[in-house]
């Protein structure tokens, strides 16, 4: 973890949970830390430990003017439009940088990007890929686009938010890309395991007595992952050990055993229309992955 002494200064815009834990972390590094949120008392905590509040000074621009770099975390782009783009802000800003740690689309990272160039301000994007809890600990991951080299002048400040930090390239919407894919493994997964827990119940199989064996399948995956991305990378998407025809089988007995205990299955549904339409494309030895390509709309 850096030192600093304590002129280094950052501010950190919103309050929320991660925002708050960012705030900490800067703080417990020795940094001199502005805080603001748009609703008033967030920063409670914050001050009792040693943060100059500007929460008091009713505007966010006195906020940034505090500090060279201002890391923002609020709830999507909207939110984080509403405050940066207020004239007395977006000037407050001008020759200064902006760290954007707010999740929300590529689209939304590049127009905030070509926004902060045409007035003036340095940008950076980044998404924080793990929970508030992890945040100044060493299991923290942020990644970050946009210049490298501005990347680079901030790192050292950025690096007491602890954990690991990586910066994807110079187009700035690469790190929201890999944010929203990231994030639909995760929700599509807690999907599933909802899902696999209200079959069970139905069937007399509580949560607790199937979790073993969910964790079970959920350590299969890493090696596959690993494998499937060869696959699609290098266009391959071999079915020699198991065909999307022996998998669409399994499909059908999912949605087939949910709907049987009235339990909706319109998302398995889905699954399955897709790889019967891989199949019907004349596909049925290949893989599972060649249903990205569909999905990609390269298969036709």
């Amino acid at each position: 973890m850096p030192t600093f002494d304590h002129e280094t200064a950052v501010t950190v815009i919103g309050l929320g949970p991660m925002g708050r834990a960012l705030a900490g972390a800067f703080l417990d590094a020795g940094l001199r830390v502005t805080v603001w949120n748009r609703t008033p008392g967030r920063d409670r905590e914050l001050v009792d430990r040693g943060v100059t509040s500007a929460a008091s000074a009713a505007s966010a621009a006195e906020a940034v003017a505090a500090s060279p770099l201002t890391v923002v975390c609020v709830v999507n782009y909207d939110a984080a439009d509403a405050v940066l783009r207020q004239d007395a802000v977006t000037d407050a800003l001008k020759g200064r940088t902006v760290v954007n740690l707010t999740a929300d689309t590529p689209d939304r990272s590049r127009d905030a990007a070509d926004w902060a160039e045409a007035h003036g301000i340095r940008y950076l994007d980044g998404a924080i890929m793990t929970p508030t809890t992890t945040i100044g600990r060493p299991e923290g991951v942020f990644i970050y686009s946009g210049s490298a080299k501005l990347y680079g002048e901030h790192r050292q400040v950025l690096d007491a938010l602890g954990g690991t930090h990586t910066h994807l390239g110079e187009d700035i919407g690469r790190a929201a890309a890999y944010d929203v894919a990231l994030l639909d493994i995760f929700w599509t997964s807690m999907a599933g395991f909802a899902h696999a827990l209200a079959v069970a119940r139905a069937e007399g199989v509580s949560a607790r007595e199937l979790t073993p064996f969910a964790q079970g399948i959920a350590t299969i995956l890493p090696p596959l992952f690993e494998e499937f991305a060869g696959d699609v990378d290098d266009a391959t998407y071999s079915g020699e050990l198991n065909p999307i025809t022996s998998g669409v089988s399994t499909m059908s007995h999912i949605v087939h055993a949910s709907e049987a205990h009235g339990i909706d299955a319109s998302v398995m549904r889905a699954i399955e229309g897709q790889a019967r339409r891989v199949i019907a494309l004349g596909h049925g030895t290949d893989g599972y992955m060649r249903v990205s390509e569909l999905l990609g709309r390269h298969l036709r």
